[in-house]
């Protein structure tokens, strides 16, 4: 075999042989169609064996009265997770906002445990709320993260909170920031305040349909504060100059396999919490409310698709509606409030949903428009319990 012809370099001083050309370099590798299968079912295995295997092997302790820690509200598999637990034909779950979930209290003074209390169950009312939840939000989460709730009964809030303007209701023009985005419609029905791009949209359908993705966002909230992990590496610690503790850590040492608890003395909630005060002694005075029309409301729609849903998955449904804070409210507010209030239990007895509306709360039991302090809960359960038509529905 003949060598390449030499040829000089450019500095004249030694002949350099020229190298043949190679189609393909020794770093470059090409697979053919049965290659790429393999490749396609080792990583769809993957995909769906890991966040099954990782609720076997990531401890999950959650006890009487567990709620998803605040922190954790927007780990959607997580909360899936919870619903797969109390899933079952004794357990009635309460479904709702931040009203259910407890947003001044701590877990043993939620509308969940004062029901189990006055009912003398144990464990029968399971909290399903989450922190910052709205019924558009409600529906996403519902539909791709509690499909497990089926054919047991269901406690369903329903807080004409979200009625009260059309920002609340999220039918206002002007672009609006709000909580759990990603559960809400990315395209049908329109949100005329939610102005996310395209991108941002189909990422978050994707990441419903895909567990995968939603396991990856798990680990996230629970071990990485609520970021990725290149986002947790270069968190500064806010000094001047900034200083970077993640740096040089190690991201798997963040992986301690047990689902974060909330604190067992949240400063931010119960009786010693500064928050934990009733809505007169916060200066606030009465509110005026601009309230939307029904026919028209984004958010009554999106929960009127909820108790079908419900429905359709063969769950026993009813509605608790309120507790409202009247005491709030302007006088002039008060004629509209009502109208719309009957409104939805028009609907609601036309549709053969059984309904529980229990009286108003004394104004000293209400933190702010639609959150009851502990007593407030204690009362309400203790309403609820003595209702016909509640005893009724439970008892069936």
């Amino acid at each position: 075999m003949r060598p390449e012809p030499a040829t000089p370099n450019i500095a004249g001083t030694q002949p350099v042989l020229a190298q043949s050309a190679v189609p393909f370099g020794v770093n470059e590798v090409r697979l053919n169609a049965r290659q790429w299968l393999a490749v396609v079912l080792i990583i769809t295995l993957v995909a769906l064996l890991v966040p099954r295997l990782w609720t076997r092997i990531e401890r999950f302790d959650t006890g009487p009265d567990y709620r998803i820690p605040y922190d954790l509200s927007k780990d959607y598999w997580l909360y899936a997770r919870r619903m797969n637990q109390v899933a079952k034909p004794d357990k009635i779950v309460v479904l709702g906002d931040s009203v259910v979930w407890g947003e001044y209290v701590l877990t043993d003074a939620t509308l969940s445990h004062f029901l189990n209390q006055q009912a003398g169950t144990n464990e029968q009312f399971i909290n399903g709320g989450l922190n910052g939840l709205f019924p558009l939000a409600q529906e996403g989460l519902i539909d791709c993260w509690a499909g497990s709730l089926r054919h047991q009964k269901v406690l369903l809030h329903c807080n004409l909170l979200w009625m009260t303007s059309p920002k609340a209701d999220l039918s206002t023009d002007k672009e609006e920031r709000f909580n759990h985005s990603r559960l809400v419609p990315q395209f049908f029905p329109r949100i005329p305040c939610y102005k996310a791009d395209a991108n941002e949209r189909l990422t978050a359908l994707i990441e419903r349909q895909i567990a995968f993705l939603g396991w990856a966002q798990h680990l996230q909230n629970a071990y990485f504060g609520q970021k990725s992990i290149l986002q947790w590496t270069l968190e500064d610690d806010g000094g001047d100059p900034p200083h970077y503790p993640n740096a040089a850590k190690n991201p798997f040492s963040q992986l301690t396999l047990t689902v974060p608890s909330a604190p067992r003395d949240d400063p931010q909630r119960g009786p010693k919490s500064p928050r934990h005060k009733p809505w007169s002694d916060t200066g606030l005075g009465t509110a005026q409310f601009d309230w939307v029309d029904l026919d028209s409301s984004l958010q009554w729609r999106a929960f009127r698709r909820i108790v079908r849903t419900l429905q359709d998955r063969g769950n026993d449904v009813l509605v608790l509606l309120g507790p409202f804070n009247e005491h709030i409210m302007a006088a002039e507010n008060r004629p509209a409030y009502l109208k719309l209030r009957d409104s939805v239990e028009t609907w609601l007895t036309q549709n053969r949903v059984p309904q529980v509306a229990p009286e108003v709360l004394p104004s000293a039991l209400y933190a702010d428009a639609s959150h009851p302090l502990t007593e407030g809960y204690e009362l309400l359960a203790k309403r609820i319990v003595q209702d016909h038509d509640f005893q009724k529905w439970w008892k069936e």
